[in-house]
């Protein structure tokens, strides 16, 4: 069984990746679930089916099922036991009882509920390949790697202390508020299990794989940087990305417009050389908006062409951490093989790359984990393709 995830800053194209990947596996027989986190309902849109997609996958064509999470519909149906607590509790405190529903729906609800779709898929046992399209890249991140932390949590602790229970033991005495019943621990000690079993998932690279999508332009290439360093310290594969809407190449006397392809298409050369040795897959901007299964079928076959979506297209971590006493140790592979040829330097929160080249200096800006802000840079070294860079405290 296979989990590809697709996530990128919002407009870039990561729904329409998604469905074209589904579509792509359905027509190579693998029975695929399309599933949807973005609260945006795009899924629907895309596939120009308007509100025939909902919480229960949907047939969409032979081999292709979809579904839009529909977060207050999952939480009734599988853990109204804790929804209704949280709700009497803000209730209990004097809020209104509309409110306290609304209140109920914790941030990052939606994109939880998501996982726990997934992982309901896979215990089915009904589908070849599950493709989901997640939100916005941080936050996709957080949720991504918030069932190995609760599955450790409650590792450690037998499966006493969670959400709702093992805080609410904590500080029960300090509150008023509903009793904690015995199905909510049940209920508790059922989610923990199931975000367990998530995990064991997504953090196995010959089954989950996170693919960025990115437009050809420094802002959503940026946030691709920062989500593809992320992952790597959260331990989740990324084998692949994809910059969309990128203009032809056209011989063209509007010197505006000319310089938007000259842009672009500089832009996409450094993500070649910022993402190795990453496979970067191009797909051009279309002369009309990219919707509906026929255009999301032509443009699967520009991504993948004769290849099967659903293979492994990169196994390694792109960024290795190594954390000591004294510091922290940074290795990343690098597309260059000589000391003469780079430049590093730390500005802020970022590391700069200058790569000499005979058109002068490629640059390449890497964000650094939070940990590394009461560190300094201490040395950088080149071995075999691989940049080791040096903190320490």
């Amino acid at each position: 069984m296979r989990l590809i995830i697709y996530t990128g800053k919002g407009g870039t194209g990561k729904t329409v990746s998604a469905c074209s990947t589904a579509l792509k596996l359905s027509s190579l027989k693998s029975r695929t679930l399309l599933v949807s986190a973005d609260p945006a309902h795009t899924l629907g849109d895309a596939l120009m089916m308007g509100g025939e997609i909902g919480g229960t996958p949907t047939s969409i064509s032979t081999d292709l099922y979809a579904a839009q999470v529909d977060p207050v519909a999952e939480m009734d149906s599988h853990f109204k036991t804790i929804f209704s607590y949280f709700a009497s509790y803000f209730q209990a405190k004097g809020i209104d009882d509309t409110i306290s529903y609304e209140l109920a729906m914790l941030p990052g609800m939606t994109q939880l509920l998501c996982l726990l779709k997934i992982e309901e898929a896979v215990r089915s046992g009904e589908y070849d390949v599950i493709i989901l399209d997640m939100p916005a890249s941080g936050e996709a991140l957080r949720f991504l790697y918030f069932p190995k932390l609760v599955g450790s949590l409650s590792m450690r602790l037998s499966g006493l202390a969670g959400l709702v229970s093992g805080f609410g033991r904590i500080f029960q005495p300090y509150f008023s508020g509903p009793a904690l019943s015995s199905d909510l621990m049940k209920t508790e000690a059922d989610l923990l299990h199931k975000l367990e079993e998530l995990s064991k998932l997504i953090f196995d690279p010959n089954v989950t794989s996170l693919r960025l999508v990115a437009n050809a332009d420094s802002f959503s290439m940026e946030n691709a940087k920062r989500t593809l360093m992320s992952a790597n310290l959260y331990g989740i594969n990324v084998d692949l990305i994809i910059i969309n809407k990128i203009m032809p190449q056209i011989r063209s006397k509007d010197s505006f417009l000319a310089n938007w392809v000259a842009l672009q298409h500089a832009r996409v050369t450094e993500a070649k050389s910022n993402f190795y040795p990453l496979p970067v897959k191009e797909v051009p901007l279309y002369n009309e908006e990219l919707r509906g299964i026929e255009m999301l079928k032509q443009n699967a076959e520009i991504l993948f062409g004769d290849q099967d979506p659903s293979q492994v297209f990169y196994r390694e971590r792109v960024f290795e951490f190594k954390s000591d006493g004294s510091g922290l140790t940074l290795k990343l592979k690098v597309p260059f093989t000589r000391n003469a040829d780079f430049l590093v330097e730390r500005i802020s929160d970022r590391i700069t790359i200058k790569v000499a080249t005979k058109i002068g200096y490629v640059v390449n800006v890497i964000p650094l984990p939070a940990i590394t802000l009461g560190m300094k840079l201490k040395a950088a070294q080149l071995s075999d393709k691989e940049l080791v860079i040096s903190f320490e405290y």
